[in-house]
């Protein structure tokens, strides 16, 4: 750490200079961003990143966030908003003062370090910022990079991990499933359910983005999405994989939907107001608090959202023994790394490789005696 000094705590609070909105740098950048074609989510995780990096500098150092920064700026940041292990516990850098004062202004949630993967997600905005524009990256200086490894190391040794939100594998979705009577909620809940879920565990903005006009009946309980842009794929090329089945029982239910609701063109999710009164498409956030709430009402314990439909299906998938290649041609994965991710351990406890012990042995003398 001799390259560089760390800053001690600043006397000021945050309160006196924290900016509202972004430094006009950071508004440039996000803009800049919204040009190149990104997601919306995506867009919208950069200017959450940004606006926490303005902040936390304005109370470190009482001024504006400009780029570029420097190394030693990236540095600081790690140092408080990561925990290491102290003779007297975990402890991290960040200031009281400025801690509460982050907390006060809704830019943090609550006290005390970051989650690991929350910090490298920040500089990892912070330095694609400086790249795009053509600027000195401060995130991959040899030393920021040692530090940030060397940290990750040391969240392993201590056993922590990402945190991962349970998989709705079939018998969670079914208890899920059982919760969604005939009304117009309920039917359309099913539809929405079944639909992400069978169809590759589509992702929320997936979710949202189904309408009357790329989604049509192939055949007898047969459906496809035509889903033409997604997190991975955003060039909206036409390829084989973009037809996405929805079958069987996914089928009748978003048939049962339609027929209930009348929607004829447009979105397929809608939110539902008071009686039988369709309104505006569901947004992403919309579609988490419907898992969250079925899990509730079929009491199902466990931390859930939206995506454990995604890792519930590629868990199911491997339960059921699943060849990858079909697995990723229905979730769009492009990387078996990443894919493999979202294995769990319920989908290994039903494998063979885990219960060779329970298999005969091959050549096993006293077995062949018995079969002769």
């Amino acid at each position: 750490m001799s390259r560089y000094a760390l800053v001690p705590a600043p006397s000021l609070t945050l309160e006196q200079s924290s900016p509202a909105a972004l430094s006009a740098d950071g508004e440039a950048a996000v803009a800049h961003l919204l040009r190149k074609g990104e997601a919306a989510n995506t867009t919208a995780s950069y200017r959450s990143a940004l606006k926490y990096w303005a902040a936390w500098f304005s109370g470190r150092y009482q001024v504006a966030l400009a780029l570029p920064v420097a190394p030693a700026v990236v540095l600081q940041f790690v140092v408080d908003h990561v925990e290491r292990t102290t003779d007297d516990g975990l402890a991290h850098e960040l200031p009281e003062s400025v801690d509460d004062a982050l907390v006060a202004s809704g830019h943090k949630a609550k006290p005390g370090a970051l989650a690991l993967a929350t910090v490298m997600h920040r500089i990892a905005v912070l330095g694609k910022i400086h790249t795009m524009q053509d600027l000195p990256n401060p995130c991959a200086d040899p030393l920021v990079r040692e530090l940030l490894r060397q940290t990750r190391r040391a969240y392993a040794k201590r056993g922590v991990g990402p945190a991962r939100k349970g998989a709705l594998t079939r018998e969670p979705l079914d208890a899920l499933l059982a919760t969604c009577d005939d009304s117009l909620r309920g039917l359309r809940d099913r539809a929405l359910l079944l639909l992400a879920w069978a169809s590759g565990g589509r992702r929320r903005s997936e979710v949202v983005g189904v309408t009357v006009e790329n989604t049509h009946k192939i055949g007898e309980r047969q459906w496809a999405y035509r889903l033409t842009h997604d997190k991975t794929h955003q060039a909206g090329a036409d390829r084989g994989e973009n037809d996405k089945p929805i079958v069987g029982v996914a089928a009748d239910a978003l048939e049962a939907w339609l027929a209930a609701s009348g929607i004829r063109r447009g979105a397929i999710f809608r939110r539902i107001r008071k009686g039988t009164t369709l309104g505006e498409p569901l947004s992403p956030a919309a579609v988490r608090k419907i898992v969250m709430d079925r899990c509730a009402l079929a009491g199902i314990q466990g931390d859930f959202s939206a995506h454990s439909l995604r890792s519930g299906f590629v868990t199911e998938a491997g339960r059921q023994n699943i060849p990858l290649g079909d697995t990723m041609a229905m979730t769009g994965h492009a990387s078996v790394t990443t894919v493999m991710r979202y294995f769990r351990a319920g989908a290994l406890t039903t494998s063979r490789v885990a219960r060779l012990l329970d298999r005969e042995p091959v050549g096993d003398p006293a077995k062949a005696r018995e079969r002769d």
